[in-house]
């Protein structure tokens, strides 16, 4: 007995020592601590700023001492920045400790302590680029949807968007009507939003099948606008009917019947693996709050589910946030690095605290693969899908996407995913428009973008 009570003193031991030496960091600094907010008491909640030192938020003290939170920007960085008011969301709940630590001069604090006044609270530097995220912004306009850009070599998120939206600075007084909305303004659809991927999801069916066929470059289908296996019939959209297509130009095309084809000769196992291997059914590197993707294919699924799969529709659930990891992962010769939204936290005057450097995530594919993709991708921009990128003062690759989610086929989902400076991409985009009536398509969104940074 003596020997079991000494045993459980020393895990008991062991376990405090570890609480306090490992955890006990993330557990102050876990946005769900609700013992945060009592910080306030005694410090004014700091600054967000973009790349550039734009404020995104900043709290401003009235002549009464009361306080008031300010979002400059109103809605254009409201799902990406977030809200204070009737709880947190956003980088002000994930970095909702820093914002409320004060790293000021401690002789500064002293003196404040001494006249019981309020220290200021740290500043987050996010990696946020103002004039991309209003580009973003203004390019999706009235569409419902969202927008994700990224810079694929070091994992920067250089801007979020995603509409229906709100206004921070009025969220307690519109809170009832926006929990209420039918929109689900609430909603970051950029990481949250569950669509099907449309033909951007031939990407992951093109990476397959090079996986499983060596010889892809010499792939060689008949099209004639429709296929018909097992009692289920599948037309490429629009009615198109391309001829004989070879492998770059089944995606250039965005031929469907020659997909379906490709899809009906995969191994489902292998097909599985893959897309797991490109975090389908699986957690998501990402500082927001996400949703899994979803890859539903298994060795008891039809041919019809088969092939609707390989083209992008089916049961595939995937987020705009999700496909621009791919996407950025293609870019960066098949390396996803790390993605993430604050470079650095200063004290209020602007010193150094703490600095985040790119980091490697994980290799999704080989840098042949990659290159393999990226070169099939660049053919959409010069002759396919995506020819309104061709031409510009930069180089862009990428893929188009329609996706139907219901039987008005007036209205489909629109699809965007590509890199800008192909040999060197600077830029990685993801776009959505819900709803697209054929006048609003993706790929416009993703030129304006890469237009408004070159």
């Amino acid at each position: 007995m003596t020997y079991f009570f000494v045993a459980l003193f020393l895990v008991m031991m062991g376990y405090i020592v570890y609480f306090q030496v490992v955890r006990s960091r993330d557990i102050i600094r876990s946005p769900y601590n609700a013992r945060q907010d009592s910080y306030a008491d005694r410090v004014v909640r700091g600054k967000i700023i973009d790349s550039n030192g734009n404020v995104l938020a900043q709290t401003n003290v009235q002549p009464d001492g009361s306080e008031v939170r300010e979002y400059p920007y109103g809605a254009t960085f409201a799902h990406v920045v977030g809200y204070t008011a009737k709880g947190k969301s956003g980088l002000e709940s994930e970095m909702n400790f820093e914002l409320l630590t004060s790293n000021a001069f401690f002789l500064e604090k002293l003196k404040n302590e001494f006249q019981d006044q309020k220290n200021m609270g740290d500043t987050v530097v996010t990696t946020l680029d103002a004039n991309l995220q209003q580009a973003a912004y203004s390019a999706l306009g009235n569409n419902k949807g969202a927008v994700v850009v990224m810079e694929p070599d070091t994992g920067k998120i250089l801007a979020m968007v995603s509409k229906p939206d709100y206004d921070p600075n009025t969220v307690a007084a519109d809170w009832e009507s926006l929990n209420t909305d039918e929109n689900s303004a609430l909603l970051n659809r950029a990481t949250q939003g569950q669509y099907a991927p449309g033909s951007t999801f031939k990407i992951v069916t093109a990476l397959e099948y090079m996986r499983e066929n060596p010889g892809y470059d010499s792939y060689n289908y008949d099209c004639t606008g429709v296929i018909e296996a097992d009692g289920t019939s599948i037309r490429c959209y629009g009615g198109h009917v391309h001829g004989q297509v070879s492998f770059r130009d089944s995606l250039a095309y965005s031929c469907n019947t020659s997909f379906c084809n490709i899809g009906l000769s995969l191994d489902v196992g292998s097909f599985r693996d893959t897309a797991g291997e490109l975090l389908f059914n699986s957690s998501l590197p990402s500082v927001l709050p996400y949703y899994k993707s979803s890859f539903k294919l298994d060795n008891n699924s039809s041919t019809a589910d088969r092939m609707m799969t390989a083209m992008g529709q089916g049961k595939t659930q995937v987020s705009p946030y999700h496909m621009a990891l791919i996407t950025s992962a293609i870019a960066n010769g098949g390396v996803l690095m790390e993605p993430y939204l604050v470079d650095a936290v200063t004290n209020y005057t602007g010193t150094q605290i703490e600095k985040n450097m790119p980091e490697e995530y994980k290799r999704l594919m080989s840098a042949q693969e990659a290159s393999a993709l990226k070169d099939y991708m660049t053919s959409v921009v010069e002759y396919g899908t995506a020819s309104a990128l061709s031409g510009q003062s930069y180089t862009a690759a990428g893929k188009t996407g329609t996706a139907e989610y219901s039987s008005d086929k007036e209205k489909d989902h629109s699809w965007f995913v590509g890199m800008s400076n192909v040999d060197n991409p600077d830029l990685v985009i993801s776009v959505i428009i819900e709803s697209s009536d054929g006048s609003a398509k993706a790929v416009n969104i993703a030129k304006q973008v890469f237009d408004a940074y070159y």
